[in-house]
């Protein structure tokens, strides 16, 4: 698959033409060190393994389905993403970037605690991500407050508590924010988020900086200047750079050269007009994990390394001095470090077609197969198996034909009721937007580290789901 590509599947669930599948893998109980996180192996027994604890003890311990997090691999991450955007040393200002984790891919308050100790910043865009930050004990400063209806209570907390940046979405939004600061005796430090108009290699629903679509002001036809002229008037606030967010899941950086010639193109006019130089530019997130074994994804310093040749090569053909430069990776650190475990209920052969492997999850854990056609990996991971491979589709256990954990696997001819079968690169919008639908239970989220699991996030009771039903 080339690195512009979306891995999405079919979207529907017709037979498709013989040899349109892959050919199976040489060895079923083979983890790709790419799509798995970095502690995760197979034991002595053929007992997948994390953080030094096998699955079947994990599994006995917190129930299934259950999301393992990688504590060692995350914090690695981090820091990998932190060290590659770090500025020269021999320079006087240090480090000339900023690394912020977004949220939304997954957030709490253990995470927040790590990535300030891995020395990260953080990006939120809810009340409800704003206050899992601050009570996790992350520095207001350090954190940029996204979104595109932001209510006024959320304002007000983030210009109360002093956040870092807000990022403006609309032209009502800078006026609403404007007047908050100044109600509150403050003056906010404040992006203008635009959309450039550059089509990202991804899936509609997931593409942000094409114009028809809610985030951002546009470019085109000089909206995004009159948002600058707005802002620029107003005393509460104070703009300090542009931000640009071009999608998801993108595994190239060409889309990025795009949207900088055009940020930095709007950079040039601001100077021209206003004779201001904003300090900073935001080109957003959205890099890719892989998903699976022919998914590419690129490195932090490969990543950090281009970014900046780009910045730099526009801002010197615009004689413009070159801005602090911020990234959003959320999830190229979160997604690769966790997997959700299954139970296999039961196996269901279609001859001449596939077996549908049943599980005690599915889409209340996982909905990007169903809301994306998001493609994954799976294996069984109770025991090693010589069986041959059947073409597999994993589904979940809830009231719908679209309820697809992983599309088209190949998974062990043996595979039986009981087995432990596991998702890798899960870490990333699966916890974050799992729901109660048919009422089932959010699984629990539990880090693993140096032979020790802990709940960072705990598995939902019947309790928790009828405390919020006031009958």
């Amino acid at each position: 698959m080339s690195r512009s590509a979306h891995p999405a599947g079919p979207r529907h669930a017709d037979v498709l033409p013989e040899g349109h599948y892959a050919a199976p893998p040489a060895d079923l109980n083979q983890l790709d060190p790419r799509v798995w996180s970095r502690t995760v192996g197979r034991n002595a027994d053929g007992v997948v393994t994390v953080g030094g604890i096998d699955v079947k003890t994990l599994a006995e311990e917190f129930g299934t389905p259950a999301y393992f997090l990688d504590e060692a691999d995350f914090r690695a991450r981090c820091r990998a993403w932190r060290e590659a955007f770090k500025g020269d040393a021999s320079k006087a200002e240090g480090e000339d970037a900023d690394v912020f984790y977004a949220g939304k891919a997954f957030l709490s308050r253990a995470v927040v605690r790590w990535l300030d100790e891995e020395g990260l910043n953080l990006d939120v865009c809810s009340a409800g991500e704003l206050a899992t930050a601050l009570a996790a004990g992350m520095p207001a400063e350090r954190i940029a407050l996204h979104g595109n209806n932001k209510s006024t209570a959320e304002i007000e907390r983030a210009v109360e508590e002093g956040v870092g940046r807000i990022v403006l979405d609309s032209f009502q939004e800078i006026v609403r924010v404007a007047h908050i600061a100044q109600r509150l005796g403050k003056r906010q430090r404040v992006q203008i988020r635009v959309t450039v108009g550059v089509e990202a290699h991804t899936h509609e629903f997931i593409a942000t900086a094409h114009e028809d679509q809610k985030f951002g002001i546009p470019l085109a036809g000089g909206q995004a200047a009159e948002a600058v002229r707005r802002a620029l008037k107003l005393d509460g606030l104070e703009l300090v750079g542009i931000h640009s967010h071009i999608g998801s899941q993108i595994f190239d950086t060409s889309g990025f050269e795009v949207a900088a010639h055009r940020v930095v193109g709007l950079l040039k006019e601001i100077r021209d007009e206003h004779g201001v130089e904003l300090p900073e530019i935001d080109l957003g997130g959205g890099l890719g994990i892989a998903y699976t074994s022919e998914d590419d994804p690129r490195e932090p310093q490969e990543i950090a390394k281009a970014l900046r040749d780009i910045v730099h090569r526009e801002c010197d053909t615009a004689g413009l001095a070159v801005p602090r430069l911020s990234v959003e990776p959320g999830r190229a650190i979160v997604g690769p470090t966790a997997f959700t475990l299954y139970e296999v209920g039961t196996v269901k052969e279609l001859p001449g077609l596939r077996t549908y492997v049943s599980v005690d999850g599915g889409m209340s854990d996982n909905i990007r197969t169903a809301l994306y056609d998001a493609e994954y990996s799976v294996a069984l991971v109770s025991r090693a198996s010589t069986a041959e491979p059947m073409l597999s589709r994993v589904v979940g256990k809830h009231c719908e034909s679209g309820d697809i954990v992983v599309r088209d696997a190949f998974l062990p001819a043996d595979l039986a009721p009981g087995d432990l079968i596991a998702v890798p690169a899960t870490g990333a919008y699966c916890r974050s937007m799992a729901s109660n639908y048919n009422h089932a239970l959010r699984p629990p989220v539990v880090a693993v580290r140096d032979g020790q699991a802990r709940e960072i996030v705990r598995r939902e009771t019947e309790e928790d789901l009828l405390r919020l039903d006031v009958g």
